[in-house]
């Protein structure tokens, strides 16, 4: 061994050993590679004519008519917080019919009238023909009958005496061979919410059934008058407080048992003034309400005043509808059966058949019903059958005046 070999110092002259290394490492090639495509992302949303933005689509063919309804539909959210059924059905978007499918429209028969109603919760919309609806100034427009005030226009007693109770009442054709036939009044509440229902109830009811809206529809007073074309008498529900107010709340403008009678007064004007054409005024809720004399009475006198009848749908066990209407003359009615109380169909046809008998009891009676569906299939179903079983089916002032009368 060399003597070089000794005294070299340790690691001179040993030849090296080089790795390959990398430029850039794998994070970073990563994050390069994601920059890029999110670049060329954008790049592409600004450049690409594709306003779906990728979104799977299918192209049909759309009718005409079908087109023209959708221009002409306004989709306008129906205004109001009220108690209401939402129609649990969401549909997303409508298409058209698919290819090769034709839809089957009929046109409407002539003096018919066609109006497409949207449900505010879902969106949900139902054409309704209304056959030979009346003018506008003929269902509901009678300047005699309106006076104006700081709401809008409310009902009033003409000149020559006649109450809008009177000129809007619909006309009873009594049995041929039975002119005493018992009588049987069926009043359908809390319409003019769903448009399901009030559709539902437009299209299949008959027309001695009488029709009772809530105020807050945002075309309640056209389809007041769709509901007068198609032969019904129309009662507009009041909101009243009832016992767990504020818990249970009837909507806004509820008349309150807190408020002085010029208040309730004035909230009933701000309700009354929403519609016109109705023969009177009926109570939402209200059993706290209804069973204090010193609110509900000038309520009732101010019914009186205006011409109007008056509707207790019988919930309230409390109410003083029934003496304060006496002390104050006011054409008055009340329910004597709740018909969907339990809504089943077999419930319901019981409800009726104690109708039926208690009617020919005592020579008429008045039901009461929600706009369900089952409701409004079982008092179809009935009606059919009523005047051979010798039951004369009539509106709610046919019964008020047979009230009277005797």
């Amino acid at each position: 061994m060399a003597a070089d070999d000794l005294t070299a110092p340790l690691g001179k002259n040993r030849p090296s050993k080089r790795r390959f290394a990398l430029p850039i490492g794998i994070p970073h090639l990563l994050a390069g590679g994601l920059s890029l495509s999110i670049v060329g992302f954008i790049g592409w949303a600004i450049v690409a004519d594709d306003p779906f933005g990728g979104e799977p689509m299918a192209m049909v063919p759309a009718s005409p008519r079908a087109e023209a309804a959708a221009a002409t539909t306004n989709p306008a959210r129906p205004g109001g917080d009220s108690p209401a059924v939402a129609d649990k059905t969401r549909p997303n978007r409508y298409d058209g019919p698919t290819a090769g499918e034709q839809p089957a429209e009929p046109e409407p028969p002539p003096g018919s009238k066609t109006v497409n109603i949207i449900d505010g919760s879902s969106g949900k919309r139902q054409q309704v023909v209304i056959p030979n609806a009346p003018s506008e100034k003929s269902a509901t427009s009678d300047v005699r009958l309106t006076e104006q005030s700081r709401h809008g226009p409310l009902p009033k007693i003409a000149q020559d005496g006649v109450r809008p109770a009177d000129a809007f009442a619909r006309p009873v054709k009594a049995i041929a061979d039975n002119p005493d036939a018992p009588r049987i009044a069926i009043v359908v509440g809390g319409l003019g919410i769903s448009a399901t229902n009030t559709g539902d109830a437009l299209k299949r009811l008959p027309g001695p059934v009488t029709l009772a809206f809530m105020p807050y529809g945002s075309d309640v007073e056209r389809q007041i008058s769709l509901a007068r074309g198609g032969g019904h008498e129309v009662l507009l529900q009041i909101p009243m407080e009832p016992f767990d107010y504020p818990d249970n709340d009837p909507g806004p403008q509820t008349l309150l048992t807190s408020l002085d009678a010029g208040q309730n007064v004035d909230r009933l004007h701000s309700l009354m003034a929403r519609a016109r054409g109705y023969v009177g005024v009926g109570n939402f809720m209200g059993s706290r309400f209804s069973a204090s004399e010193q609110s509900l009475g000038p309520v009732l006198k101010e019914a009186a005043k205006r011409g109007l009848i008056y509707f207790d749908d019988g919930s309230a066990p409390r109410s003083l509808a029934s003496q304060i209407a006496g002390a104050s003359s006011l054409s008055f009615a009340k329910s004597d059966v709740a018909i969907d109380a339990v809504p089943s169909a077999a419930e319901i046809d019981r409800a009726l058949g104690r109708l039926e008998a208690m009617a020919r009891e005592r020579g008429s009676a008045v039901g009461m019903a929600s706009a369900l569906p089952i409701s409004i299939d079982r008092i179809v179903r009935w009606a059919k059958a009523a005047e051979a079983r010798g039951v004369l089916l009539v509106p709610i002032t046919a019964v008020v005046a047979k009230a009277r009368s005797s």
